[in-house]
This record gives C-alpha cells, structure tokens and sequence, in this order.
C-alpha cells in the first residue's frame, strides 16, 4: 500500500506547497494517523516518541482550522499551543510560523525569563496563534492582557514533562479559561503523574493514536556504552569524542559541570557552546543559534535542551554523566536520529556506575554490555570520524582597570582612596572620614540624619 500523501490526508493546499517547498513531502506515521481526525475538528490523544513529527502533527489541523474563519475583527488568540519549556516554545514557534504566516495567521511566543513587553505588545497588535510556556500565560490572565475566551484549538504538547514540572495546577486552569466546546488535542509519551486525568476532564470523545511504545528507542539510533578506567580516561574520552566534524550535543547533569566543560573544550581547540538554566534567554538563543548554524559543532548541554531542541544533522550525543532516569535517557538521545535520520549515542560510564547504568538502560529497553575503552579504541575513532582541525581560542581583553583618565564621580572616590584622602564631595555635602564637618563623630551625624 502506497503512502498518502498530505494532500490525500486532506491538508489544504497552501499548506502542502510550503511543507514542500522546506523539503517536506512524505508525511510521518504519526501524521499519517493523527491528520484526518484533527483536520475533522476531534480531540486527538497522540503518543509518539520524540523526533516522530508531533509538531507538524498539531500545527497543521491548527492552522488550516483557523484559516477557515476570518470574522476575528479583534485578531484575538484563537489558538493555543502550551509546552514545558521555553526551548520548546520556541522550537514550535519556529514550525508553526511558516505555515501560519501563508495562511495570514499571526503567532506570538510567550514564556518567562524575559521582559513581558514585548509579549504585550503583541497581544495588543493582534495575533491568532499563541505559543506559550504556562507561567507567563497566568501572569499575562492575571494582569489583564491575555484572555482565553475565543480559543478554537487547544493543544498540550509533551503534557508528561509538564507533569514532571509540577505545571499540571496552572494547565488545569487556564484550560478552564478556554470555551468547552473548543477541540483539544494532546501529545504526551506516557499518561502518568496527573496527565490522565486532564485528557479525562478536557478531552471528549477522543481519538487516540499511538506511533511505536511509548518510551521506546528509535530504530535508527545507534547506542553504546563505553566503560573508563578512570576519571582522567574519562576526560580524555569526552574531549575525543568532541573532536570530530559533524554536530554532537553533550549532556552534564549540573549546570557548573557544563559550564566547566564548554570553556574546556574551547581552550583545548574545540569550540564549544553551553545551554543551562543559569544562563539568560538571550544567551541561550545565542548559544543555540551558533550550533545551529555551524558556528560551532559542541553543544554541552544540561537536561534543558533534552527536550525541544531541534537540530538538523546532530550526529552524535554523549551522556557524559548517565541521566537520573529512563525517561530523561531517552529524551536526551532523541537530539539524535531525528526525523528518520541515523545517529549514535555514547553513554560514558566509569566502573562504579556500572549497576546504575545497567538499570538506567534496561528500563529503557535497551539491551547492551558496557566496553571498556580509551581514546584510541578502534570503536571511539570509528565513532570521532574526520577530526576538526583546532581553533585557537580567543583570549578576551580584560576590561582596563581605572587608569586615572575618568572624571566618573566612582573614578575620583577610587583614586582618593588610592592617594590616602578623602572622597570627593557628592552633591554638594561635605566628606565624612572619621568624624562629620561639625566635629561630631561620623555615626552621631548618620544617627541625626535618619531621625530627619
């Protein structure tokens, strides 16, 4: 049987040529499954393991039910996308707005971390298709800029990793702020921990669709576990890994760890880039964007990029410390062998955490015997392929310190302090250095001043 094709699955027509024009024409099984109910208006409950092409899988009824209806004179948000993290937010955001700006839909994304301004601005202007992280939704509710009453189409995307987050509270009501009769579709690889029961109170009727087990491995990835002897054959073993040519995303559990290792990799001729929680929005986009775009082809990343992080051709990724669990496991190697890609992933484990990483794997299904390796093992190099050729890393220019040219009122204080005198006067008020100018001692003069 031959495979449908978007236009056979009912997708609108200006909707097709811009997934084709991006190279996209043969769509996924999960939206081969889940299209012709959510084009038909139903609430869709969709399990798909990461990388199988859940985005587009709700974007597109999303959009091509919007586009419908033009009588939203107020250009109020009709549609609704909620997701756990900002990286996810934005990595919907940047799916959804090709497909939506033909249709003349416009789309906003609205998450913590940042300046709210702009998000309001926005709102103000007018945008149909809302994608937002559940925080800053409430925020925005509370302060009386964003109203759900028009929302048509709802969607929760990866609603178990919000369920991890503790967002479940703050879900349930905002989608109590939207109409019941809206269609709601929700995407989620496992149904514990409370996502049960918002697809019992929100969802009605639904149809459920499921691509491949939920939690399991992709077929296409490639997994290994290789053993150090120790903690420096370690080292070694992550630096050569890090080497080769292609796009490779390493995994850290704390964030100093993987703002250790970046600056690491760099100054060992190995451009690399972090993405943390410690970081700010505009740093993470800007760390992201320099993999994205070659800049730079080592990602050290904490369990924030494990999910709605979309890079095309990441190649390998390398849990240098084993993940707490499975699901995070699982997760994290999906930065690889994304839509329909091969890739490789490396678990680097040291002999103690032989045991943990044992049972880490086989709750992910994964049946496989550490190898105990070096840098030089035929198996690493196989894996490092062509090695990049070393960057010399850019040393930064220490900011000068003083350098007696400022007339700055902190610059004068500085150098009195350097000469043994006094501060210079501000605003007019005498200098107190020991005792005050009416001879009283300097705390007496403080004293008076606050009973003023």
């Amino acid at each position: 049987m031959s495979q449908k094709s978007f236009l056979e699955l009912g997708v609108p027509e200006a909707i097709a040529k811009v997934l084709s024009d991006q190279g996209i024409d043969s769509p996924f099984p999960i939206q081969v499954d889940t299209l012709p109910d959510t084009l038909a208006g139903r609430d869709v409950l969709g399990r798909g393991k990461t990388g199988s092409g859940k985005t587009l899988a709700f974007s597109i009824p999303m959009v091509a039910r919007l586009a419908n209806k033009r009588s939203n004179s107020e250009r109020k948000p009709r549609g609704l996308v909620l997701a756990p993290t900002r990286e996810l937010a934005t990595q919907i955001t940047q799916t959804l707005q090709p497909i939506a700006e033909t249709m003349n839909l416009r789309v906003t994304t609205i998450f913590g971390g940042v300046s709210q301004h702009r998000q309001v601005q926005a709102l103000k202007a007018g945008v149909e298709i809302i994608v937002a992280t559940p925080g800053r939704v409430e925020d925005l509710m509370s302060q009386g800029f964003l109203k759900l009453d028009a929302i048509e189409i709802t969607v929760l995307d990866e609603a178990d990793h919000m369920a991890d987050l503790g967002f479940l509270p703050g879900v349930t009501r905002i989608l109590n702020a939207t109409p019941k009769d809206g269609q709601r579709l929700l995407f989620s690889a496992t149904l514990d921990n409370g996502v049960n029961k918002l697809v019992d109170k929100f969802l009605s009727n639904q149809v459920m669709h499921s691509v491949d087990e939920a939690n399991s491995p992709v077929a296409q990835m490639t997994h290994h576990v290789f053993e150090a002897a120790d903690a420096e054959s370690k080292k070694q073993l992550i630096h050569a890994l890090a080497s080769g040519t292609g796009r490779r995303i390493l995994f850290m559990r704390t964030k100093h760890h993987a703002k250790k290792l970046t600056k690491t990799l760099t100054q060992a001729g190995i451009p690399a880039v972090d993405l943390h929680g410690n970081l700010s929005q505009p740093a993470r986009d800007r760390n992201l964007a320099a993999f994205s775009e070659g800049k730079v082809r080592v990602l050290v990343a904490t369990d924030v990029a494990a999910r709605g992080v979309h890079v095309d051709s990441v190649d390998l990724v390398v849990h240098v410390d084993p993940p707490a669990e499975h699901k995070a496991y699982l997760h994290r190697s999906g930065r690889t062998a994304r839509a329909g890609a091969e890739g490789d992933v490396v678990t680097i484990t040291l002999p103690e955490q032989r045991k943990d990483v044992a049972d880490l794997l086989r709750m992910a299904k994964i049946n496989l015997t550490p190898t105990r390796v070096t840098a030089k093992s035929e198996e690493v190099v196989a894996l490092i392929g062509e090695v990049a050729p070393y960057v010399k890393p850019v040393v930064e220019t220490p900011k000068p310190q003083g350098g007696g040219t400022s007339t700055g009122r902190n610059a004068q204080r500085k150098r009195a302090l350097k000469q043994g005198g006094n501060q210079p006067a501000k605003s007019g008020r005498p200098t107190q250095s020991g005792s005050g100018s009416s001879g009283k001692p300097a705390n007496q003069n403080r004293n008076r001043q606050r009973s003023r």
